[in-house]
């Protein structure tokens, strides 16, 4: 289990999102305050930037927990749209940056906090992935899967909202699964809340959404659980 956000808005340092905050991302993989397992995250973090709307992302990666890594020097980085995530690896996974989120592809990225592949899932989830995306699989998580089958109804000219609703009823979570999805453009943010904790922060100039709420700012508001967000619009998922 995870904990993750993503930004789009006027531009700001990836430090103020990251770093910088009382709770900000570093602090609550540590010592997170809503996630119902208790669990930190010491399994790598990663982070995707957009310098503008136009701009293709950037990326950076590492297995080492993200309050000890001392090789990110891009704080200062100064971007219109951010995703990051601190991972808990699933058991039996591989601890390496090609299972991080966020996953990129094209001007997409990608990040899963929870678990999809329990009971015969993943053999499903696998099968129903288009070729190509098959093929291009590098690690051994789901949280690519589960891109990669987001990405084939992209392709196919879905509405990102439509293609997160049509991957989770795909993955058929119950009271077993966690499936927090977050996708973005770099224009746009999309994502699920299903048994792990969500919150979005709405102004004028942004969006902000997160696993937990950053700071103490009174526009932090929960998402509730089996929800759909699509910017400050929030539906209820089916299950």
């Amino acid at each position: 289990m995870c904990r993750h956000l993503a930004y789009v808005g006027s531009p700001v340092t990836l430090s103020s999102k990251l770093f910088d905050p009382l709770h900000c991302l570093r602090t609550q993989s540590r010592t997170p305050r809503h996630q119902p397992s208790g669990r930190t995250n010491p399994d790598g973090w990663g982070v995707v930037w957009y310098r503008d709307a136009a701009s293709v992302p950037e990326q950076y990666r590492s297995t080492t927990s993200i309050w000890s890594d001392d090789a990110f020097s891009g704080g200062a980085e100064r971007a219109s749209a951010i995703m990051a995530a601190a991972r808990f690896a699933s058991p039996g996974t591989t601890l390496d940056v090609g299972n991080n989120a966020p996953f990129v592809s094209a001007s997409w990225s990608f990040s899963l906090n929870g678990y999809g592949f329990l009971d015969d899932r993943e053999a499903k989830l696998r099968a129903a992935l288009s070729p190509e995306r098959r093929a291009a699989l590098r690690g051994d998580t789901d949280s690519e899967v589960i891109f990669g089958l987001v990405l084939d109804r992209l392709d196919r000219g879905h509405d990102p909202a439509g293609a997160m609703r049509e991957v989770t009823a795909l993955v058929d979570p119950g009271d077993d699964v966690a499936l927090n999805l977050l996708l973005s453009d770099g224009t746009r943010v999309v994502a699920t809340a299903w048994g792990n904790s969500l919150f979005i922060c709405p102004h004028d100039d942004s969006f902000l959404v997160a696993s937990e709420p950053l700071d103490d700012d009174p526009a932090w508001n929960p998402v509730p659980d089996r929800s759909l967000v699509d910017g400050s619009q929030i539906s209820p998922l089916g299950g």
